[in-house]
């Protein structure tokens, strides 16, 4: 791996006071581990299983290329142009001031994310420690389901496992850049493809998993339309375009300028179209792998892939235990789950600091002070959600953490892609201009020019539509329709 970085790895120069990354290797893989989250491990399988599977994932990706890298580019490019986090960037690139309240979207929005993906990151610390010292041995889906909601009712046990992943996150950004984040977040990285890569040999050749197998990567478009009438056929499709739509976002942590400050960090050696290209690459390989793990062993032992939330915290552990070495097996997975959480939360954190950095001139060391005692307040409520403050709830939404999630699912990412597309492509923003010579600076892929019309009302049109079809289930429920 150092040999392979040596070769294909262009050093960026330090240009003034402006921290640089190390090598391109190390921006493709923290950008990627940004993206690659638990959408990805956790989410995407879920909801995979729940829409039949190869011709949801197919769905997804045609998402992906059409919505989800076009607003990557975007975000990269004002970063880049820029070289200022979203807190500088706006005003730098539209000194008009028209724009400066966006500079507060991608700090809410990063700030909103970790309030419940900080105890999301614990349960995967948790299920380390539990699923290595055989905490769940013997047990089937109902014992670990008991064990796993003794988990959520403990406050003390949430909130200390929720101290440990914003301290790991915080400690990492404290040793700056270069030091802290990049070598890190690279070494998080390469271990995760291994174990993924291991994990993947393991579940495909189980006895039975080559059903799992044709479920995941065979196509079978009549379960996009499944129901007894017209009516629920097209309804299930609707929410099948939905979710893709939606994960695609999610998976790739648009909307809150968590990419952005990664496209700041760099040099116009390459295009970023390109870059753009491998991160997703990156992100989408990871998600399918993760499907290789999961649907495999789900169908080797006869668990149903459609199980939802409770797959990976539930299902899982209860499947790993039919395994010979499933305790080896299964802690691996949950290291696994564990770094794809904390190399988002990583990135988020060092979002959060290079943010207060430019808004209010502080050191690193303060703003990781100031930052991380913002976190931990503002992540109490999530932790406590699932026991003490379990009657906190809305209807239609949920728990503490069923809030903050939708807020940041199905708000602030659409809406915050969407004023990215609208401020690179018109003339009362950046302009599709300035946004293409800065796209195409550098080698590799150009950014499609003839695209124009699609990004100024196809991409708009779609992130509305995902916003208005988030809302819709809610309201009627709001409304005692359903």
């Amino acid at each position: 791996m150092a040999r392979a970085e040596a070769a294909g790895a262009e050093k960026i120069e330090t240009t003034g006071e402006r921290e640089r990354f190390g090598s391109r290797l190390g921006f493709i893989l923290i950008s990627a581990g940004c993206a690659i989250g638990l959408g990805n491990v956790w989410r995407l399988p879920y909801i995979t299983g729940e829409y039949g599977g190869a011709a949801f994932v197919l769905m997804y990706l045609v998402f992906l290329v059409i919505l989800g890298l076009p607003v990557m580019v975007m975000e990269f490019a004002v970063g880049r142009a820029s070289q200022k986090s979203a807190a500088k960037a706006f005003d730098t690139l539209q000194p008009s001031g028209r724009w400066h309240w966006f500079s507060w979207w991608g700090y809410i929005g990063c700030m909103v994310l970790m309030m419940f993906y900080t105890t999301v990151g614990g349960w995967m610390l948790s299920f380390v420690v539990k699923m290595g010292t055989g905490a769940f041995n013997g047990l089937d889906s109902a014992g670990v389901g008991a064990v796993f909601n003794g988990m959520l009712a403990n406050p003390t046990e949430l909130v200390g496992w929720m101290l440990v992943v914003i301290v790991l996150g915080f400690l990492v950004c404290s040793l700056g850049l270069q030091k802290g984040v990049e070598r890190i977040t690279k070494a998080m990285m390469v271990c995760l493809l291994g174990i993924m890569a291991l994990l993947v040999i393991r579940a495909v050749t189980l006895p039975g998993g080559l059903e799992g197998l044709a479920f995941y990567l065979v196509p079978d478009f009549g379960k996009l339309f499944a129901g007894a009438t017209a009516a629920e056929q097209w309804a299930t499709f609707g929410n099948a375009v939905f979710a893709a739509m939606g994960q695609a976002f999610f998976t790739l942590s648009l909307g809150i300028a968590a990419m952005e400050i990664f496209g700041s960090y760099i040099g116009k050696e390459r295009s970023l179209t390109g870059e753009a290209l491998r991160i997703c690459g990156l992100d989408t390989a990871v998600a399918l792998m993760a499907g290789l793990i999961i649907f495999p062993a789900c169908f080797a032992f006869a668990v149903e892939p459609d199980s939802g939330p409770g797959l990976v915290f539930v299902t899982l552990p209860s499947v790993f235990n039919q395994m010979p070495l499933g305790q080896l097996w299964g802690a691996l997975f949950f290291v696994f789950m564990s770094f794809a959480a904390l190399s988002t939360i990583i990135a988020v954190f060092e979002n959060l600091i290079s943010w207060s950095m430019d808004k209010w001139s502080w050191t690193r060391r303060t703003a990781v002070a100031r930052t991380a005692g913002i976190v931990t307040v503002l992540s109490l409520p999530c932790a406590l959600g699932f026991n003490v403050l379990s009657g906190v709830t809305v209807p239609a939404l949920g728990d503490i953490q069923s809030i903050e999630d939708f807020i940041v699912s199905n708000n602030l990412l659409p809406l915050g892609s969407l004023f990215f597309v609208l401020f690179c492509v018109t003339k009362s923003g950046w302009g599709w201009d300035n946004f293409l010579a800065e796209a195409d600076a550098g080698k590799g892929a150009r950014f499609p020019a003839w695209s124009r019309l699609w990004l100024k009302f196809g991409i708009p049109a779609l992130i509305l539509a995902i916003f208005a079809m988030g809302y819709v289930p809610k309201i009627a429920v709001w409304l005692g329709m359903v």
